[in-house]
């Protein structure tokens, strides 16, 4: 494969976490990789590891949040390779409390800034470039809250739910382009999420550790995304049980969750 046809894949939050493990994938699949997230010492180890293994990677330092520095990221991309063929939305964060404890700013606009605006904002950047070259693949990161919206999860939810409305009618738009729009839906992972989400359980209800999922679970999906475009993809595809029982029986579903959780955590 020359280098004018090796794919380049733009990986955002590739500092870590399940970022940091599909960087990995795509560059071991032949992908140049480029790196994007807030902490350059991690990027740049990250990339070294990379090269140490034939790959190719390039850091930039990026806070999605940042409308400038997202077309930083595309133009040093372009500069570099030519073109972007994946674009990897990965870059998000949570802060899993009660609506009323979160900060208005710290906490529930530092969310809907990085999880839902910054993925728009990379999207709409490396849109003109794929839509010259009439091809190209989005592929962002949802959740199962993309779906079923929690109690503490209010702000995460909301954004997850944005990405998901938001990748259906850009697919709606973008499809003549042929360009390819995805998200996955992964359940419960373990990463570095929880340790900064600040989540405080009283009753210890948490995903079932044979549910759980690891990044590398979540990159092997992601890069067979990558080959294999699909709308939507759910892991572990149990949890599809979750959507339609929220989306057939929401009432049903509301009185679990207020009896089995909301009221044990919050009036015990």
């Amino acid at each position: 494969m020359s280098a004018d046809t090796q794919p380049v894949a733009i990986v955002t939050g590739a500092s870590s976490g399940i970022g940091k493990a599909t960087a990995r994938a795509f560059a071991a699949a032949g992908y140049r990789t480029v790196l994007a997230a807030r902490s350059q010492d991690k990027l740049k180890s990250l990339a070294l590891e990379i090269e140490d293994a034939g790959g190719e990677a390039l850091v930039v330092p990026t806070d999605v949040g940042d409308w400038q520095q997202v077309e930083n990221l595309v133009a040093q991309t372009v500069k570099k390779y030519g073109h972007i063929d994946v674009l990897v939305n990965n870059a998000g964060l949570g802060r899993l409390k009660w609506l009323d404890d979160l900060d208005p700013l710290k906490d529930i606009a530092t969310q809907v800034n990085v999880n839902l605006l910054g993925l728009i904002w990379t999207t709409r950047a490396v849109l003109p470039h794929m839509i010259k070259r009439k091809q190209g693949q989005i592929i962002s990161m949802g959740s199962l809250s993309s779906f079923v919206a929690t109690p503490s999860y209010s702000i995460y939810a909301a954004t997850k739910f944005g990405v998901r409305g938001f990748s259906d009618a850009l697919r709606r738009e973008v499809s003549v382009y042929n360009i390819k729009v995805s998200v996955l839906y992964p359940g419960g992972v373990e990463t570095e999420f929880a340790d900064h989400a600040g989540i405080q359980r009283k009753t210890g209800f948490t995903t079932p550790s044979a549910l759980l999922l690891s990044a590398d679970d979540v990159a092997r999906a992601t890069l067979g995304l990558a080959r294999r475009p699909r709308r939507n993809l759910v892991i572990p595809r149990l949890f599809y049980l979750s959507f339609w029982a929220s989306y057939f029986f929401p009432g049903i579903v509301d009185w679990v969750m207020e009896r089995f959780y909301t009221r044990r955590e919050r009036l015990s």
